[in-house]
């Protein structure tokens, strides 16, 4: 299984978006304050220049001499601003101040071009402040020329106004952005649904499900779903050509060593001749007997393990009942048992069970495969002189379990012996040339039950026997490991 890390594709979309209309957001906001400030001046100079320009047009000359009387009205649209202070001079075509502040005109330089006006920014007496010039040609004066008005104001107006402008344009332009990265998170969720419908079609799916996903996708994920159904496609063929292998080479092998089994046993029995030359060919006779059966019993393992490792990865579980499974193990058992070299003579084979059945979930063939094995290792290392297949309903989990009266696992070696091709010390086999099992048995039945979502669990008993157990779950889905 692919380990999830970091963060998901939603979260990473969406704090892309969200980035996004943060650095967007910024941005408006700068012009947002300066829009404002704009506004703000655009507003405020209009007042100033029909202000100047109204003290222009008062301007008047008597007797050659010029005189200035500018109107009220000039100063009662600039009251507006009550917080703001005005400062005002007219100046002559000499330049001599005929009203106003005599050091107006030189602290500030905003000068028009003819007869118009202009604004701009300047400091009058260490204060900010906006400026507003206008001009006026007067021809009648003694002395004809332009008149120069400068009009001062201090800037407290015009920057309360472009705070308020600019808190509001960025008010707006917060719930704008709020409301465009809700649209946007729904979008994105939208957009994300088709990859979470293949989410939840592949969690809802069979793992033993191997065909093609029939399911509607836009454009851009049905490259993604046509992967995903190449691999399983895929899959399947390769695991067919497995079980086609497994079954082929189960025939194939199978065959020649029962045939070799057989000539084996033929030819021991027909060695009938005396003396010590005689007694050497049966001996060895008898090796190769029990060689013989075990490269067989090898061999099924081998094969019978590739079947299991197979079955659990391909085979949709089914309801299976434990007693019968037992029942059946312990007659193949009765009968496997009878001129068995590995089996002790006079052998006690029983079997302990509710009368109703114990249903638990799984693949039949592997349960069977497993606790024959189970068993098969008992008659081979344990059993003494009784074997015992026990059955329990634990309520919600089913427990079958395989009791003999041999000497058991010792405990640090109970681990190890699950592990393939680990034999387990203690458990010596019987019966002439025996050799060390393959340490197939145990390893094969912890994989089925691990498939089931089962335990394999070693138990020594009270009364001295030992038990190997196999819990598995009654009703739910096996878990599977990943």
């Amino acid at each position: 299984m692919i380990a999830s890390g970091g963060l998901s594709l939603y979260r990473r979309v969406t704090g892309l978006v969200a980035a996004v209309m943060a650095v967007t957001g910024i941005g408006l906001g700068v012009v947002a304050a300066s829009y404002a400030r704009g506004a703000a001046d655009d507003a405020y100079d209009r007042l100033m220049v029909a202000a100047a320009l109204q003290i222009a047009e008062s301007v008047y000359t008597q007797d050659g001499r010029l005189l200035a009387d500018p109107p009220f009205s000039a100063f009662e649209t600039l009251a507006l601003a009550p917080d703001d202070r005005v400062f005002y001079a007219v100046a002559g075509p000499d330049g001599a101040v005929l009203t106003g502040y005599d050091d107006l005109p030189g602290a500030v330089r905003v000068d028009p071009a003819g007869a118009g006006s202009a604004v701009g920014n300047g400091t009058f007496r260490g204060v900010p402040v906006r400026v507003a010039a206008a001009r006026r040609y007067i021809p009648d004066a003694a002395t004809p020329g332009w008149v120069r008005v400068a009009l001062a104001q201090t800037n407290e107006a015009r920057g309360a106004l472009a705070r308020d402008l600019t808190v509001k344009a960025l008010a707006l332009l917060a719930v704008m952005m709020l409301l465009g990265f809700l649209a946007a998170l729904v979008a994105v969720r939208l957009a994300l649904a088709p990859l979470a419908r293949v989410e939840r079609t592949m969690c809802e799916r069979d793992p033993k499900d191997l065909a093609p996903l029939a399911i509607e996708t836009p454009r851009e994920i049905g490259a993604l779903v046509g992967a995903i159904n190449g691999f399983t496609t895929r899959l399947s063929r390769h695991q067919a050509v497995l079980q086609r292998f497994v079954a082929e080479a189960s025939h194939q092998i199978r065959t020649p060593l029962a045939a070799l089994s057989s000539q084996v046993e033929m030819l021991a029995w027909s060695e009938t001749g005396t003396g010590p030359e005689a007694e050497e060919r049966r001996a060895r006779l008898t090796r190769i007997r029990a060689r013989t059966r075990e490269l067989a019993r090898l061999t099924n393992q081998l094969l019978d393990h590739a079947m299991v490792s197979h079955r659990i990865e391909s085979v949709p579980f089914s309801p299976v009942d434990l007693s019968e499974l037992g029942r059946q193990v312990l007659r193949d058992a009765a009968s496997s048992a009878v001129g068995s070299l590995s089996a002790p003579p006079d052998l006690d084979l029983a079997f302990e069970g509710p009368e109703a059945p114990v249903m638990v979930l799984g693949d039949a063939i592997s349960l069977r495969e497993a606790l024959g094995n189970l068993v098969g290792n008992a008659l081979k290392h344990g059993a003494r002189a009784r074997l015992e297949i026990a059955v329990r309903d634990l309520g919600g989990v089913g427990e079958i379990a395989v009791i003999d009266d041999g000497p058991g696992i010792p405990p640090e070696d109970r681990e190890r012996v699950t592990r393939p091709f680990e034999g387990g010390p203690g458990r010596g086999e019987r019966g002439e040339g025996a050799q060390k099992g393959a340490g197939l048995g145990l390893s094969i039945a912890s994989d089925v039950v691990a498939a089931h979502g089962g335990r394999l669990a070693f138990v020594t008993l009270a009364d001295g026997r030992f038990a190997v157990t196999l819990t598995i779950p009654a009703a739910a889905a096996p878990a599977r490991a990943a």
